[in-house]
């Protein structure tokens, strides 16, 4: 054991660190004291790792891309950055930054909008160099570094005839995508991309490295919702299965067929049982606009169809895109420049669970959008909207087991999703007011429309900050606290962002 190691686990068993409940946030004042222990936090962890990982400065040309966030609401200026190649590294990474109570990050995608949920001001860990994509034919399953791209993995994936489940869009990362769950355009055939997990190698937070499994019953039930409370998970085993081609495309609609695009939307979750169909149904305002563009994604498992699937959207005229037979690659990758917001944008999103989209909850979801729209749109000429819809399987919780998220299996719940996007950072507080109160516009109509939603879980990876993690982990909340404190007892992942429990 190195002499690092050695002070590390010390004061780890002194119980030195802080157990404070909140993570850390961009808002956070670092005062010398402090910058002093970044400056020996990054210099220790350079000196200790291996050749396998690098450690940047910001005078370093790889800095801009490591602490890159797709949007400016969660890029901070780190004091150091460290790539970690192999988990031994992150291990030595995570002791040190134990060591001295550093302020950390830890960035797979970089696709979080929240503020410090993967940005820090300290020392962030970029896990880019743990990317490999291990095709295991004999076991049916796929080993997935945690710093993987979706649409990298689907290219590495595409040549062997398989596919896990997995992001809808090009840049999410694998990492927090499935600790905050997983949703996929397959999830109402195989559920959520925890519920095909085999296994999780994690570091914790004393450095140990450890495989959990279905065997580990306290930390198989927490990594699977529970994001990085417990430590930094550096590879994914997940369930494979065939793929062929796929039928799928974005269709973009003139407002003027709203009423037959909203009975589009209702035949489809009234009829549809299918669990290879899915689609996205989207309100959208572009930046520079206020007039409303309605947008739906069509997706089915094969490379055709059966007939009346999809035949109400399709007869809808269109303003511009198309469906056609093509590989899951291209599908996803086609879909990059329809949900990337332009650079240098700010971006808040949240999640609106609902049990279903009748007509009149539609509207109202439409109401939202183009009232919001209107309203910042004179404010900030740039500000534009994506309320998305997401009707999938009535059993879309029932292929898993117990799990962090859901906290309640025995029901669907749509995760709506608000997207907004905007330049003047002053309007940062007003825009997540606004989304907390569309929120409870949204949710209102859906009660009064006879909904219960007692009890109803925000998707983890949908959340806004600041919601409370009661929301989002409901009666699992007690359990998961104990399972942190075994695991976790002197708060060391509470020195990075994100919910804590």
């Amino acid at each position: 054991m190195s002499f690092l190691k050695r002070s590390a686990f010390a004061v780890l068993s002194a119980g030195c660190l802080s157990s404070a409940s909140g993570g850390l946030t961009e808002q956070q004042t670092l005062d010398s004291n402090a910058l002093d222990s970044l400056q020996a936090s990054c210099d220790a962890i350079s000196s200790l790792v291996s050749h396998a990982s690098a450690v940047y400065y910001p005078s370093s040309p790889e800095y801009p891309k490591a602490i890159y966030h797709w949007s400016a609401t969660n890029s901070i200026n780190a004091s150091c950055v460290i790539e970690p190649g192999t988990p031994q590294d992150v291990a030595i990474a995570l002791q040190t930054l134990a060591f001295f109570k550093t302020p950390f990050a830890v960035k797979g995608g970089g696709h979080s909008c929240n503020p410090g949920f993967s940005s820090t001001k300290g020392v962030h860990i970029y896990m880019t160099r743990l990317n490999q994509v291990t095709v295991n034919k004999a076991e049916g399953t796929v080993d997935v570094g945690a710093g993987s791209i979706w649409s990298d993995v689907y290219a590495a994936l595409e040549p062997h005839g398989i596919m896990l489940v997995g992001g809808r869009v090009p840049g999410p990362g694998v990492g927090g995508f499935i600790l905050g769950g997983g949703l996929s355009w397959k999830s109402s055939q195989f559920g959520l991309a925890i519920d095909t997990l085999v296994s999780f190698e994690l570091v914790l937070p004393d450095g140990t490295i450890r495989q959990v499994t279905s065997a580990d019953d306290d930390l198989w039930f927490a990594l699977k919702g529970g994001f990085n409370n417990f430590g930094i998970v550096t590879r994914f085993t997940l369930l494979s299965h065939p793929q062929t081609d796929i039928w799928a495309g974005l269709l973009l609609i003139s407002a003027d067929h709203y009423d037959a695009f909203r009975a589009a939307v209702v035949k489809y979750e009234t009829d549809v049982k299918d669990t290879k169909a899915a689609i996205a149904p989207t309100f959208i305002v572009p930046s520079g606009s206020t007039t409303p563009m309605l947008a739906a994604v069509l997706f089915y498992d094969g490379p055709s169809p059966p007939s009346g699937i999809f035949d109400a959207f399709l007869a809808i005229p269109t303003v511009q895109g198309g469906v056609q037979a093509q590989s899951f690659l291209s599908f996803v990758k086609s879909l990059g420049s329809s949900v990337a917001a332009p650079p240098g944008h700010r971006n808040y999103y949240t999640g609106i669970p609902v049990l279903s989209y009748p007509s009149a909850l539609i509207d109202v979801i439409y109401n939202e959008t183009t009232f919001w729209a209107e309203h910042f749109a004179a404010l900030d000429p740039t500000f534009s909207v994506t309320n998305a819809m997401e009707p999938f399987d009535s059993g879309l919780f029932s292929h898993g087991g117990p799990s962090a998220y859901p906290p309640d299996r025995s029901r669907a719940l749509y995760p709506t999703n608000f997207a907004w996007a905007w330049t003047n950072a002053s309007l940062d507080d007003a825009i997540h007011t606004a989304l907390l109160e569309s929120t409870k516009t949204v949710v209102a109509a859906a009660i009064a429309l006879g909904q219960d939603l007692s009890n109803a879980a925000t998707y983890a990876n949908y959340a806004l900050f600041g919601v409370p993690v009661e929301n989002i982990y409901g009666d699992h909340l007690p359990r998961l606290q104990e399972i942190k404190k075994k695991y976790d007892p002197f708060g060391v992942m509470n020195l990075t962002g994100g919910f804590k429990f």
